[in-house]
């Protein structure tokens, strides 16, 4: 849908109506839900650094690496339960990979 045009400030035509200003209201809380704090952001990524990962995120960055896509969706969605955070969790593992690729350089197997 089109967004809404101004009021004219006649009372005839597509854009009828009284000119107002739109009064501009403070962001509710519930804005922000879902939304990580730094803090939440830095206790994860601190956890991630000292525990690493679960064997099935392991298994799944393998899979990756082969070019498994599909077998790593399958392999996620069988331990997380739905579709959605199977491709979340499979976009998290594979930019772990990136980083990994791009602070390595790459690890050549001869």
């Amino acid at each position: 849908m089109a967004p809404k045009q101004p009021n004219t400030g006649l009372f005839v035509g597509l854009n009828k109506g009284h000119v107002v200003t739109k009064k501009e209201l403070p962001p509710r809380p519930s804005d922000r839900k879902g939304k990580t704090s730094k803090r939440v952001h830095f206790v994860r990524n601190l956890i991630r650094e000292v525990a690493g990962f679960a064997p099935y995120e392991k298994r799944i960055t393998e899979l990756l690496k082969v070019g498994k896509d599909k077998r790593a969706l399958k392999l996620a969605k069988r331990k997380l339960g739905t579709h959605k955070r199977a491709k979340k969790k499979r976009e998290e593992m594979s930019n772990v990979l990136r980083k990994m690729r791009a602070a390595g350089g790459g690890d050549k197997k001869k």
